[in-house]
């Protein structure tokens, strides 16, 4: 029997509470990034558009398109970013967005000269506010895209080095990692 495979990158266990401490340990990056005004609104949805087409999560794709329209991105460049076509962009956002494809295609591995690049051109607050982001929307990929391989494995397609209890295991660490690190991260700063 042939059965069909689910052919999307997912969240083991291990990666994803690596991510979640990941996440919580950089959450001053987050707060910096978002406040910090380095890189627009419109800016941060074209890099994170770039990863989610690489990702495929359609939940991202679909919030983020939203988003990027909102932000006054128009929809023929939305487009040419969903298409992973980054040729025409300038240079300004070229090397962040070229940067965004490489890092997803690497799965999060990306070649130390590219980074280099990223931080040359952008220096080492942009390119961090940079990597925020990355480090962002491929945790919520990966967390759609598990979500959909549960989902798929009912229909029968199974996704190959998952289980069933591997995804639920994810999901449900999903709705109790964030607030327990979250809560710890608070504990923490507090001094008694």
């Amino acid at each position: 029997m042939n059965r069909a495979i689910f052919n999307k990158r997912i969240y083991t266990l291990p990666n994803f509470t690596s991510d979640v401490k990941s996440i919580f340990d950089h959450m001053d990056s987050l707060r910096s990034a978002a406040r910090g005004g380095r890189i627009s609104h419109a800016f941060a949805e074209k890099i994170m558009m770039v990863v989610t087409s690489v990702n495929g999560c359609r939940y991202c794709s679909y919030g983020h398109a939203r988003a990027a329209l909102a932000a006054g991105i128009p929809d023929s460049e939305l487009q040419k970013i969903m298409a992973l076509e980054l040729g025409n962009f300038p240079e300004s956002e070229a090397v962040a967005l070229t940067f965004a494809q490489h890092y997803a295609e690497s799965c999060c591995k990306p070649d130390p000269a590219a980074w280099q690049r990223v931080t040359s051109y952008y220096g080492e607050e942009t390119a961090n506010d940079i990597m925020t982001y990355l480090r962002m929307i491929t945790f919520g990929n990966l967390l759609g895209n598990t979500f959909d391989a549960l989902l798929s494995r009912f229909t029968g397609k199974s996704t190959s080095g998952s289980s069933l209890w591997t995804e639920i295991g994810v999901l449900l660490g999903a709705l109790w990692m964030p607030p327990t690190r979250l809560f710890l991260q608070l504990f923490k700063s507090k001094t008694f």
